[in-house]
């Protein structure tokens, strides 16, 4: 009968992962199931990087055509 066991490990330098059960009898066969974890952290992307990848990527090429922009925003909210 076989007994199936679970360890999480982090692999080492050279790729080398090392388990340590007390429960393996030495000189006892086992087969040994490696999962490898993808990265749970989405990669670091800068504002405009994010930005670019919006449907009609940016509105605004310039911090001067923001700027235009919001000035004509707080000014039709004066009206």
């Amino acid at each position: 009968m076989a007994t199936a066991m679970y360890i999480k490990t982090t692999v080492l330098p050279g790729g080398k992962i090392e388990v340590r059960m007390p429960e393996l009898v030495e000189g006892q066969q086992a087969t040994v199931f490696v999962v490898i974890e993808e990265e749970t952290q989405a990669p670091k992307l800068t504002p405009s990087e994010i930005l670019r990848d919006y449907p009609g990527g940016r509105l605004f090429k310039t911090a001067t055509e923001v700027d235009t922009y919001i000035r004509a925003e707080r000014d039709s909210w004066e009206r």
